[in-house]
């Protein structure tokens, strides 16, 4: 029985476990970094070390033939395990030195938290960080990355998690946009709309909830940076955390329009990495800077600034 596996690749069950959980060769190639041939090839290389295939080959693309779905599960285990072991033999790191992947909320660096980063790393320059700036989770337990900042309601995985501070939204426009409704008095939803989240999603509740309920939404855009961008182009109304909104020329808040609740911001983290020193460093130092930020996260900054003016006024 050992002679019949010996003869795997063992590092071929990665392009396995990618083209599985990617659904195709191309989302693979991407997932992995490399080009599409290699994947064929690695891909190629296991189904004739097993003797059989792993993939069908559909006019859909492809799907796990008996003999892929008899291996995944042998390869998740053995996936699991290891992954089990990196962060036990990782988590006895004691010195400040080496890579963290950290993955976070591309609106927090558009706003504030890529200059806290650049500090960080100016106060530790033996730590690399491996930034992922994605609407997607990533997935700790897999160690798709060391340290998670999400902006989320609440965390359900088996994680440690610090809830730092719940941010505000409101609502924004660009100044010519709202020239068109009287300053935000008069929005006509035959003629203005709020710019939305991706398609897919089912028919928003969300605007019942703003002063504006009656207007559609009109656009989908899957991304807090791109609603902006697209508000600053005099788009729609944009509903976005406070922290992104009060920093950016190209819009205003509607006037009278208030803040709203928005989700807490969290830093997360595997409890088995809970003593590596250079995770521990980070989490030690992401969060004091996260709060140095309050006044903005909070939905301040913008009315100390409308009184500022109001003053020299």
């Amino acid at each position: 029985m050992l002679d019949r596996y010996s003869s795997i690749n063992w590092d071929d069950l990665r392009f396995f476990l990618a083209v599985y959980r990617s659904g195709s060769l191309r989302g693979a190639a991407r997932q992995l970094g490399v080009n599409h041939a290699t994947v064929t090839r690695r891909l190629g290389a296991l189904e004739a070390s097993l003797g059989a295939r792993v993939f069908d080959r559909r006019p859909d693309g492809l799907a796990p033939s008996q003999a892929g779905e008899d291996l995944l599960e042998a390869v998740e285990r053995v996936e699991g395990e290891l992954i089990a072991v990196h962060r036990r033999v990782v988590g006895r790191d004691d010195s400040p030195r080496g890579v963290v992947r950290l993955s976070v909320p591309p609106a927090m660096l558009q706003s504030f938290l890529a200059r806290e980063l650049v500090a960080f790393a100016q106060l530790h320059p033996g730590i690399e960080l491996d930034v992922d700036a994605s609407h997607s989770y990533s997935d700790l337990t897999r160690r798709e990355a060391d340290i998670a900042i999400r902006m989320a309601d609440e965390v359900t995985e088996d994680l440690v998690g610090l809830r730092v501070i719940r941010y505000r939204k409101a609502i924004y426009a660009s100044p010519a946009y709202l020239a068109t409704a009287n300053g935000g008095r008069n929005l006509d939803p035959d003629v203005h709309c709020w710019i939305g989240w991706g398609a897919g999603l089912p028919y928003p509740a969300w605007p019942r909830d703003t002063p504006f309920p009656n207007l559609p939404v009109r656009h989908r855009l899957f991304s807090n940076i791109l609603q902006l961008q697209a508000a600053s182009e005099g788009l729609g109304l944009a509903l976005l955390p406070c922290f992104l909104g009060d920093e950016q020329p190209g819009v205003i808040r509607v006037p009278g329009s208030g803040t709203l609740d928005g989700k807490s911001i969290w830093v997360l983290y595997h409890h088995d990495l809970r003593k590596t020193a250079r995770i521990r460093t980070l989490i030690d130092f992401i969060a004091p800077a996260i709060l140095r930020h309050r006044r903005l996260i909070e939905g301040g900054a913008a009315q100390a600034s409308a009184a500022a003016t109001s003053t020299k006024n």
